[in-house]
């Protein structure tokens, strides 16, 4: 494939499909398409609201590379190359939820035709391109994988809120459904990623070094969330303990932390649930999971335990979390975990501020039920018994915390990541 003929569409415009359907417009005639008609007018607009892509490079791809948006699936016929960047979740139970990327199949089976490439990037466990994906493909259009088209899988690598390891940046893992397939997509893909190509020998190794990425994350954060759990109630403090095991050169140098967002927090279920089917248990992912989501709940206990030990009153407190997104300097509040330390923290108190300026306060209360304040920090002060730092929005750096408490001695502060100085908080995790 020449690059002049290939023709680029992208489906599901969130924060793996926009900043990718961005970078292929530099290089080749690039469609995106979104289920979200309101989603497709501000990105015409030149606006991106998970502010993953900067408005200027958006309105760029726009005007200098023809990127053009769509949620009529009549757009993207005579499209070669579509990429599915659509989101996996999971249920209530935790169980994987695959309802996105088979709509999603079934609309690249109505378009698909005859030379045409089919690749993934959502993330699920090995084995579900080949036999929960593309069927679908083959049952709606008539057309046979290998034969009529190519299939394929490319882990998407984003990392929300990342302004250093941007998609270009970062070395793609890619894979077909033949070697010439395989081959094709790698050069599609290598047209525009700076970092290189990575091949890997067939899709099911691609699937699994996708959620094996995230799965090694989780069991080390979750490591050192019970480390933290137990050298706190040892008086130690586990942020020191780091830095002197650190000086160790093969030391992995990892922090405790709430862990939320769509990926880590997500991704290790659909593992642990194939595993299971194969009749094999992850002792250690599940339980590195259910610690992790424990660890809102502990961190509003401990709060408790510091609010009691000075004597401060627990029932209808006061209290102000700073900070709701699941991470720092980003806009996404999927599976974020201060749900659970608001929650934990109702059973003794309604008084609870949380404050926010990088979250949409609508998104927030239809996804959460939650309201929370945006306005200037200098509302804030000088109202609470306790509060939390549980983002490191850098809005937050230098802040006066103590000047948040309506008493700066007798108030509690819990700071989560371990960014504020170490004089003005009274416990962290």
């Amino acid at each position: 494939m020449e690059t002049k003929e290939v023709k680029v569409c992208v489906i599901g415009l969130g924060y793996v499909g926009l900043p990718l359907a961005r970078l292929f417009s530099t290089k080749f005639e690039t469609i995106g398409y979104d289920i979200k008609a309101k989603r497709i007018e501000t990105l015409r607009e030149g606006v991106d609201v998970t502010g993953e892509v900067e408005d200027c490079l958006l309105r760029e791809a726009i005007e200098k590379h023809g990127l053009r948006f769509t949620s009529k699936t009549d757009d993207i016929r005579g499209s070669n190359f579509y990429v599915v960047a659509v989101p996996t979740p999971v249920d209530e139970n935790n169980r994987p939820v695959l309802d996105p990327l088979r709509a999603a199949s079934e609309i690249v089976g109505n378009v698909v035709q005859r030379g045409d490439i089919v690749v993934y990037e959502s993330t699920v466990y090995p084995g579900v391109t080949e036999e929960v994906c593309l069927p679908i493909v083959e049952r709606v259009s008539g057309l046979k994988v290998g034969r009529d088209f190519g299939g394929g899988y490319s882990p998407e690598r984003i990392n929300p809120g990342d302004k250093v390891h941007t998609v270009e940046t970062v070395r793609k893992i890619t894979s077909g459904s033949d070697e010439a397939t395989s081959e094709r997509i790698a050069e599609t893909y290598g047209a525009v990623i700076k970092a290189g190509i990575y091949k890997a020998p067939n899709i099911r190794v691609a699937e699994a070094a996708k959620i094996v990425e995230n799965v090694q994350r989780d069991v080390n954060i979750g490591l050192m969330n019970e480390l933290a759990r137990v050298f706190n109630a040892m008086g130690i403090d586990t942020g020191d303990v780091i830095e002197a095991a650190g000086t160790k050169w093969n030391f992995i140098k990892m922090q405790p932390g709430l862990v939320g967002g769509h990926c880590i927090g997500v991704d290790p279920y659909y593992l642990i649930e194939k595993a299971q089917a194969y009749g094999v248990l992850p002792r250690i992912m599940t339980d590195a999971r259910r610690l992790n989501d424990c660890m809102g709940a502990y961190v509003a206990q401990e709060v408790v335990k510091l609010m009691n030990k000075k004597g401060l009153m627990v029932k209808d407190a006061r209290v102000l979390i700073l900070g709701f997104t699941f991470k720092e300097n980003c806009k996404d509040i999927r599976n974020t975990k201060i749900v659970d330390i608001d929650k934990a923290l109702r059973e003794y108190t309604d008084n609870i501020s949380i404050y926010d300026t990088w979250a949409d306060k609508e998104e927030v209360r239809k996804s959460y039920g939650i309201e929370i304040e945006n306005g200037g920090v200098e509302t804030l002060k000088g109202k609470y018994d306790a509060v939390i730092v549980a983002v490191a929005h850098k809005e937050f750096e230098g802040i006066d915390v103590r000047g948040l408490l309506e008493d700066r001695d007798k108030g509690v502060v819990y700071d989560v990541k371990g960014k504020v100085d170490r004089g003005m908080v009274d416990g962290r995790l």
